[in-house]
């Protein structure tokens, strides 16, 4: 049964991301931490992130920015490798709480960036990949803050959504390697991550045809409720004895 929910949410989840760029792991990962824990959840996100990610590559090839990908990469992989090796020396209720408390303050911050028409170069890519990347390696997620430094950039729409897909990859991917040499990410939970990984891959197949439809506001106010979902659900793990 746990299998059968973990795909359920996992298609969802994969056909919602399609369509915004970002949320999987937000709606996934209480779903898993509840599942598994959450000492085996953040492996098994990260297996399937990177699957995830390569679904939305390949549904976007030839929208890929390369250089803005390149200049968030090369700084956003090391920095996120270091960000999973700080996280498996916290003990499971602090991934809890910082996982929570992270997407539920990303809510105000995602409408302060909002409100600002900021504008960014390659430099802001590279700078935002160190900060983001290491926060990548703690808290699971970080497409709130993501999201709107490639939408400052100037993508949009496919290049958008393939560009921040490519850029993750190399993160998540180095996320699992660092998981893989310390040993958390044993062979059961690289099978967990490959059947949660494969139903987001699905659903963002699915989105495909959606992404020219939805409304800004409708993505805005879905994103703020999965968000304070999902934190107010990592929370209560937390505080779990």
């Amino acid at each position: 049964m746990a299998f059968v929910f973990v795909l359920t949410v996992g298609l969802i989840a994969g056909t919602i991301s399609g369509i915004v760029g970002t949320g999987s792991s937000i709606m996934l990962m209480p779903v898993l931490v509840y599942a598994y824990g959450p000492k085996e959840a953040v492996p098994i996100m990260a297996v399937a992130s990177v699957m995830a990610n390569f679904s939305r590559i390949l549904a976007w090839w030839r929208e890929v920015d390369w250089r803005a990908c390149a200049a968030y990469s090369v700084t956003g992989i090391p920095a996120a490798a270091l960000g999973a090796r700080t996280l498996l020396a916290l003990p499971s209720h602090a991934v809890d709480l910082a996982i929570g408390s992270f997407l539920i303050v990303m809510v105000p911050v995602r409408h302060w960036l909002a409100r600002h028409d900021l504008k960014a170069n390659l430099w802001h890519l590279a700078v935002g990949g160190a900060v983001i990347g290491y926060l990548t390696g703690i808290v699971v997620s970080t497409g709130p803050l993501s999201v709107p430094l490639f939408l400052f950039y100037g993508l949009s729409k496919g290049a958008f959504l393939a560009t921040e897909a490519a850029s993750s990859l190399g993160l998540y991917f180095a996320k699992s390697v660092t998981f893989e040499r310390f040993g958390a990410l044993t062979g059961d939970v690289f099978v967990k991550g490959l059947i949660a990984g494969a139903s987001l891959m699905s659903g963002a197949f699915i989105a495909k045809r959606f992404v020219l439809h939805l409304k800004p506001d409708v993505f805005r106010l879905l994103m703020d409720a999965i968000m304070i979902a999902a934190g107010l659900s990592m929370l209560w793990n937390a505080a779990q004895p």
